[in-house]
């Protein structure tokens, strides 16, 4: 996977933190996560909104998401999984390229379960200011990435 470039959106994504591919699309680690595997799949190619992906890849993107989160929510002895697509801006998208949210959940993760809803938005907005204002904020570090990517491509190989 080192040897292919993935974008998102305008930014490149270093290869590094993408621990699972297909010919349409991607999984990579999320830059700040709001719970332990929250990571995010993606199309390939750059597509704004989820009406606009080609059937082909409107399949390949949930099988992934599928695929990723089941694989995850084993390893981090989760019991459910919240899958959440932002299509649009009005909707809290803040980079224009689809992708969905996985995040293993487990029972108490958040006082009542609808919140992770709000955490979501909150955090897209919290990178819409770092990617627009360039205002400092706490993000993981590659090598924080680079870990978790490597222990979640090995559910893969």
């Amino acid at each position: 996977m080192e040897s292919e470039s993935f974008t998102f959106g305008p930014y490149k994504i270093n290869p590094k933190e993408v621990f699972y591919s297909t010919n349409l699309s991607y999984a990579m680690v999320n830059l700040r996560p709001l719970l332990p595997g929250h990571v995010l799949v993606s199309p390939r190619r750059e597509v704004k909104r989820f009406a606009d992906l080609t059937s082909d890849e409107t399949c390949d993107l949930w099988l992934t998401a599928q695929k990723v989160g089941s694989q995850l929510e084993l390893y981090h002895k989760a019991s459910s999984l919240t899958l959440a697509i932002q299509d649009g801006p009005q909707a809290g998208q803040t980079v224009p390229h689809v992708h969905i949210h996985v995040l293993p959940r487990k029972g108490g993760d958040f006082e009542k379960n609808d919140e992770i809803y709000d955490a979501i938005d909150a955090k897209e907005k919290e990178l819409a200011q770092k990617l627009d204002l360039d205002k400092e904020r706490k993000d993981r570090t590659l090598d924080e990435m680079t870990q978790e990517a490597d222990k979640y491509r090995a559910l893969f190989a």
